[in-house]
Parts: C-alpha cells; sequence; structure tokens
C-alpha cells in the first residue's frame, strides 16, 4: 500500500482562558494550557512518526514557535463555523494528496492503529469516521469531499456524530465506521487519560510529564 495521506491537526492556539476550558475547575486557566499545548505537541510528533503521512497543524491562529519548534506546515483554518473551516482544509489536502484525514489534539496518543485502520479502510471507501463517546467524532478521513456535505450539522453536540454520517451518505459517499475513542474534554477524563499511559496503550510523553506536573 503506498497512498501518501495528509493528516490536517485541528487546534486551537493555546490562551489561557480559551483551551480546555472545562478542565479550568481541576488544573486551573494555565494548568489547562499547558496540558493543551502538550497535547498538540504529542499528536504532531506522533503525526510525525508515519512515514506515509503528510503532517499539517490547522489552527485558529500561528503558532508562537514556544509552542511548536519545527511545526512543518501550518494551515489556517479560517473563517466560519466548524463545518466551513472542515470543508475548506479537506479541499485544500485533497488537492495535494490522495486522501485526506483530520483528527484533533484532544485525543493524545491516538493509537496509531486507529490512524493505520483510516489509511486502509480510504483504499476501498469514500470516507472514514471513528466517533466519541459524547456523540463527536475523533477522526474523519475523506477521498474526495463534496461542495457542502457538513452543513446543518450541530457542533459539540450529543448527535454531531449521527448528523456527520448521515450527510456524508446522503451526499452518495461510502463510509466505514472505526471502533469508538475518547477526547479529553472533563476533569474525570483526567483519570482515564493517566491510566491508558501507565499501561502503554497510550504514547504521550510531553502530557505524561504535564500531569505528572499538575496532578501531584
Amino acid at each position: 500500500m503506498d497512498t501518501q495521506g495528509c493528516i490536517c491537526i485541528f487546534a486551537k492556539a493555546p490562551r489561557p482562558g480559551k483551551v480546555k476550558t472545562r478542565l479550568i475547575p481541576a488544573l486551573g486557566s494555565d494548568g489547562a494550557t499547558a496540558l493543551a499545548t502538550a497535547f498538540l505537541q504529542d499528536t504532531i510528533e506522533s503525526i510525525a512518526s508515519l512515514p506515509w503521512a503528510k503532517a499539517v497543524i490547522a489552527t485558529t491562529e500561528y503558532l508562537d514557535s514556544s509552542i511548536v519548534s519545527s511545526p512543518g506546515e501550518l494551515w489556517l483554518q479560517g473563517e466560519g463555523n466548524l463545518g466551513v473551516r472542515l470543508e475548506r482544509i479537506f479541499c485544500r489536502a485533497l488537492t495535494g494528496s490522495s486522501i485526506a484525514i483530520a483528527i484533533g489534539a484532544d485525543s493524545p496518543g491516538l493509537p496509531r492503529t486507529f490512524l493505520e485502520q483510516a489509511r486502509s479502510a480510504l483504499q476501498k471507501v469514500d470516507a472514514v469516521v471513528g466517533p466519541c463517546e459524547d456523540g463527536g467524532f475523533y477522526l474523519l478521513g475523506l477521498r474526495r469531499c463534496p461542495s457542502g456535505v457538513f452543513d446543518g450539522i450541530l457542533w459539540s453536540d450529543s448527535d454531531t456524530f449521527t448528523r456527520t454520517l448521515a450527510n456524508l451518505q446522503r451526499a452518495g459517499l461510502t463510509v466505514q465506521v472505526l471502533e469508538p475513542w475518547f477526547d479529553v474534554d472533563r476533569p474525570e477524563d483526567l483519570a482515564r487519560l493517566r491510566a491508558l499511559i501507565a499501561t502503554g496503550r497510550i504514547h504521550s510523553p510531553k502530557t505524561c510529564e504535564v500531569l505528572a506536573q499538575l496532578l501531584s
């Protein structure tokens, strides 16, 4: 399998009070920002280790070198809701790659097997989606991106995944669904994250270091 893919990491610039706001009660504003930064750094390192993937950071603003020392390609998401920004980034990615995969930085140490499964699925189907346990999705991959395919989807909602799947199918795309995974959004997610890191299921060295400092 020689398919080259573009993996786009969607991330907000880590600014106090703007990222991981639901973790602020447990970690404080600066702690939540430090953790969001570690999430992004670990995600970038993980994607960089895939020989078939071109890594792109799709962000809301340019990132300081203290956040990402060697970011590779950085694309601004631009204006509009998440659906508009997803379509914009997917269309750009697919001009130079046969497949494009979008992930967030909210699942640090996303098991490499999910990315390999997504790549494999996109040899056979038009789209692949990895559902999140909260009703969203942690991964979305496309071989083509029809105009308006994300219209009408309510983002960060309990049925975001269901609506996304319906839109993809309505646009005539064949879809494969991956096994569920989780985002780290709430204080109760932190214990699960630490346990997965401790058992080796997740490899996120910077996240591990920051968590040890914040929760010691």
